[in-house]
């Protein structure tokens, strides 16, 4: 037993549940790279400067749950929080949006960390999937890249998950609100912390989840009453080519989300069968972010899907998922001339494609078996040394239990044929 364990709210992933985290990341990636969406692979950790500039001083992820610290050289650096602050500083730093094809459209997969009080759902390492458009205004890209998360989804087998839409306004018509909720909060009975939030960004008093924080909300102005001509115009247009995609939503006056740079189109997909951390993912549009950190005015927009939560509502509807097999031929060799020619099979399987194991460490054939059942295989190569002396193998239908005799030269292709 080793002395060591995972650090208090992180996790393994180990066979055979990471195949299911495998099979998500792929089902989330697959409609991104049908649909113009490069790979991009960005540092664990960045400066502290990018997320407190673009993730907001003022959120709960800058100044409660990120991991910060100071390298021996005195840089201040944290591991990242969310992807997106991290995604555009690589898409500056490569001025990707100088090769004149704009949006530039990126996808990225990886763990992500946030000092957080543990619980089912809400961990402090985990792991996402997300996508980014930079540097284009247009409500098609919000209504495709909300379309591309439900398919993705939906690939899955997932059901009973909603979308919850909202506009959070732009530079124009955002500070009028501003104003009048932070005029309202100021008449409530605030806690100092939440009050100072309020002064500072009252909209993530809004995302308070507190019961008592909530309850005092109720009557609170609504963005949407606010909304200028041409958030409202941009607004309806996303509602609209969502709707005509196909593609279920509500709309929710008060979503906020909890970063500080989102603008227009926000959006979260939630899922009622994983109690309070019911969302799996979410996003929205990000037009100023570039310029918070330094960069031109590149408007963008995207969205981040939790890996770890999607595989809690898969198993919260009961949805098996169809897993490629790991193992389709297992190698079991009876004496040293067997393990030499079984070896070199498995070796010619494997680069046919065809997944194939083998019984190491010399076990006899019981043991072997034992593992070629655990295995999952759909046939079993036993050889000895009369086996080879007749120049055959001995070929076993894992399923039917049926055997029979075949060609050492002819086994590969045998198997090619009932593999299909």
């Amino acid at each position: 037993m080793s002395t060591f364990k995972a650090p208090k709210g992180t996790y393994d992933l180990i066979p055979p549940d990471s195949a299911k985290y495998l099979a998500v990341r792929e089902a989330i990636a697959a409609p991104l790279r049908n649909s113009g969406y490069g790979y991009i692979e960005t540092p664990g950790f960045e400066s502290v400067e990018l997320f407190a500039r673009g993730v907001g001083e003022s959120t709960d992820i800058v100044s409660k749950e990120m991991y910060a610290f100071e390298t021996k050289g005195g840089d201040r650096l944290a591991l990242r929080p969310e992807g997106t602050a991290s995604v555009l500083r690589a898409a500056l730093e490569a001025n990707l949006h100088k090769l004149g094809n704009l949006p530039v459209k990126l996808w990225y997969s990886g763990s992500y960390y946030r000092y957080e009080r543990p619980q089912k759902g809400r961990y402090r390492h985990f792991s996402q999937v997300g996508a980014e458009a930079i540097g284009a205004e247009d409500p098609a890209l919000d209504a495709e890249l909300i379309i591309l998360a439900d398919q993705a989804y939906r690939s899955l087998g997932l059901r009973n998950f909603r979308i919850l839409l909202n506009s959070l306004g732009d530079k124009e018509c955002r500070p009028v609100y501003r104003a009048a909720l932070q005029d309202f909060l100021r008449g409530l009975d605030l806690d100092e912390d939440t009050l100072r939030r309020a002064e500072i960004n009252p909209l993530r008093v809004l995302d308070d989840k507190r019961d008592e924080v909530q309850k005092q909300l109720v009557g609170a102005p609504l963005l949407r009453d606010f909304l200028c001509d041409a958030c409202k115009t941009y607004h309806e247009e996303v509602r609209e080519l969502i709707t005509a995609a196909g593609v279920a939503f509500e709309d929710d006056a008060k979503l906020v989300r909890g970063l500080d740079y989102y603008t227009r189109t926000t959006f979260e997909f939630v899922h009622d069968g994983l109690g309070s951390q019911s969302a799996v993912g979410g996003g929205g549009r990000y037009d100023g972010l570039s310029e918070m950190i330094g960069g031109p005015e590149l408007p963008s927009v995207g969205w981040a899907l939790g890996v770890d939560r999607t595989v809690l509502a898969l198993e919260a509807e009961g949805v098996e998922l169809e897993l490629p097999v790991s193992t389709s031929v297992f190698a079991v060799p009876l004496g040293e001339e067997a393990r030499r020619v079984l070896f070199a099979k498995v070796t010619e399987l494997r680069k046919l494609g065809i997944a194939a194991d083998f019984s190491y460490g010399g076990k006899g054939l019981k043991g072997a078996m034992k593992n070629a059942n655990r295995s999952g295989a759909r046939y079993t190569i036993v050889a000895g040394e009369r086996d080879l002396v007749e120049g055959v193998v001995q070929l076993k239908d894992m399923e039917s239990g049926e055997q029979t005799a075949v060609g050492v030269n002819e086994i590969v292709a045998e198997l090619e044929v009932r593999l299909g």
